[in-house]
């Protein structure tokens, strides 16, 4: 019966995979859809605010949609939505069609992101140790690739449907077949023998509030290097245009990496001193960052971001199936709102205060925020009932790893 874990395992990896490959190949040809389209740049940031607006209506939406459907059927019928939606943003040639595949695609992210949340944190349950930072390191490998893809489309001056459409030829049957063997939270406690819960625990809000703020923050981290790195690097660092293009890379592997070995360190030593050497060695990125005297001494500071960074909102997540364990659905929908908080106040945050003072200070207020992380880190403590007494709950079952520890 564990074979049914493990391609529930594999299949959402899978999912999260394709969903940052999507992602990346949108966010990071923002200006050639501008140039397409002829989108000024004072309309561009409404188009671009509108995104996680929207994503924020279709995180909430799912919350009322799970009540009456499965998480994984949601996330089989969005995913085509969000790749067809990248399509239709890059063959369209009128402003209202952009308008059109861009709201589609918000709308759809938003039930996608916090659909996959859920399988995750249902699959960790019954697992019983931690796995959900592998699931956020798959869309970190996702990203890479997404994002390595986007170059090589820009370098050979492809049209945009002509880099979007084969990619997603190949991601679209594939994410279509492996949706078959999702495992929802029912199913999974049915796998593992255990009373399958009830939705009768309300998710109070003031319990989630901390966690909320651990995301927002996290995310404004996040924006703060996808959105400002590659500039902080070549007019306040002295990069060459070339060589700024290359910490948005380096944060992502990074990224990769530390949520490849994430699991391993929450199983030894506890989620909360994850969170909190995580909240730790980005702080000190962002001052290394900060007081960089040149370019190189720079790259170090975003390293050391993507290490810090990577494990904070795969955390957030698993702390909230932990703290409300027969509403988990509903506690991930809301909290999964709070990602797109921080995406929308992190770059004008730090682009205002960038222009009003300096960007070298402009990077310790998202400094300050991820330190501010260490007060809320108890909320990532395992609740005595629910994984046993120690950081992981005895396993019943050999739920065994696959490849790559999938």
């Amino acid at each position: 019966m564990t074979d049914v874990l493990r391609r529930g395992r594999a299949s959402l990896a899978f999912s999260f995979f394709a969903q940052g490959a999507t992602f990346a190949l949108l966010v990071t040809r923002i200006p050639a859809i501008q140039d397409r389209y002829g989108v000024s740049d004072a309309l561009l940031p409404v188009f671009l605010a509108a995104v996680p607006i929207l994503a924020g209506v279709g995180s909430v939406t799912t919350e009322q949609l799970v009540k009456r459907i499965s998480p994984s059927l949601l996330l089989r019928c969005l995913q085509p939505v969000v790749m067809l939606a990248l399509v239709g943003v890059g063959s369209g040639d009128q402003l209202v069609e952009l308008g059109i595949a861009l709201a589609a695609f918000g709308l759809a992210v938003g039930g996608l992101d916090a659909s996959m949340n859920m399988l995750g944190v249902s699959l960790q349950r019954a697992y019983g140790r931690s796995i959900m930072l592998s699931f956020h390191a798959a869309f970190s490998l996702g990203g890479i690739v997404g994002a390595s893809l986007a170059w090589a489309g820009a370098h050979w001056h492809l049209a945009l449907w002509v880099s979007y459409l084969p990619v997603v030829a190949v991601l679209l049957p594939a994410a279509l077949v492996a949706s078959f063997w999702y495992v929802d939270g029912k199913a999974s406690a049915a796998v593992q023998d255990e009373p399958v819960k009830g939705e009768g625990q309300a998710v109070v809000f003031k319990l989630l509030l901390p966690l909320c703020l651990v995301m927002t923050f996290a995310y404004i981290g996040d924006s703060t290097v996808s959105n400002w790195s590659a500039k902080y690097l070549k007019d306040v660092l002295g990069s060459s245009e070339q060589l700024s293009t290359v910490p948005y890379n380096v944060y992502m592997v990074t990224t990769l990496l530390g949520r490849s070995l994430g699991d391993s360190g929450v199983r030894r030593f506890g989620a909360v001193a994850v969170v909190r050497i995580g909240a730790v060695v980005a702080a000190l990125g962002f001052a290394v960052v900060a007081v960089a005297p040149g370019a190189w001494v720079g790259m170090l500071g975003f390293t050391l971001l993507g290490l810090g960074l990577c494990v904070l909102v795969p955390q957030t997540f698993a702390a909230a199936g932990r703290l409300f364990p027969n509403a988990s659905d509903a506690a991930v929908a809301r909290l999964n709102v709070f990602n797109y908080v921080g995406f929308l106040i992190g770059s004008p945050l730090v682009g205002a205060l960038g222009d009003a003072w300096s960007y070298r200070w402009a990077m310790l207020v998202p400094m300050v925020l991820v330190l501010v992380t260490l007060v809320y880190a108890r909320s990532f403590a395992p609740q005595p009932d629910r994984y046993g007494g120690g950081h992981e709950r005895p396993r019943t079952a050999d739920v065994g790893r696959g490849s790559n520890g999938l």
